[in-house]
């Protein structure tokens, strides 16, 4: 079981490297949200990060169609979508770590449409993170889930 996390990790921090290029974004140092403009749709968007997520063998844990349950709610709310999806055998690290670490936990990523049709994918920096929870132990996890979720969101681009 050991060797095939490792597996899937190694496969996916390959496809990252070679993704990462295209995909650097920076965090906002105030908040640590990173914020990816998408040449697609919201449904396109969330449809590229779920297929490359499938792709590297990570667990998709599910979609929240936040416009579709705030407009039953009567609010006039934009496409927006909370992608979930994580790598259990690299997340629980965090959470060994401090438990607290488990708020930021699985990942989640926004995708989103501006006011203006622009369509964004928006997810916490894994640094910020790291800091929120006072986690320095894990300086190699952090940079790997970084290079991951990178390449993932790359395919929006």
């Amino acid at each position: 079981m050991i060797k095939t996390m490792k597996s899937l990790l190694t496969k996916s921090l390959l496809a990252a490297a070679i993704a990462l290029p295209a995909a650097v974004a920076h965090a906002d140092a105030s908040n640590g949200i990173v914020t990816v403009k998408s040449k697609y749709s919201v449904s396109e968007t969330v449809k590229r990060i779920r297929r490359d997520v499938a792709k590297k063998g990570i667990t998709f844990f599910g979609v929240i169609d936040q416009a579709k349950l705030g407009n039953a709610a009567g609010n006039d709310v934009r496409p927006s979508r909370l992608v979930m999806f994580g790598n259990p055998a690299l997340g629980t690290t965090f959470i060994t770590a401090n438990p607290t670490a488990g708020l930021d936990w699985p990942v989640r990523v926004l995708v989103y449409q501006d006011a203006d049709g622009s369509v964004y994918a928006a997810y916490t920096d894994f640094d910020w993170i790291a800091k929120r929870h006072g986690i320095e132990n894990r300086a190699k996890e952090f940079n790997m889930a970084t290079e991951v979720i990178q390449s993932v969101t790359s395919t929006v681009r």
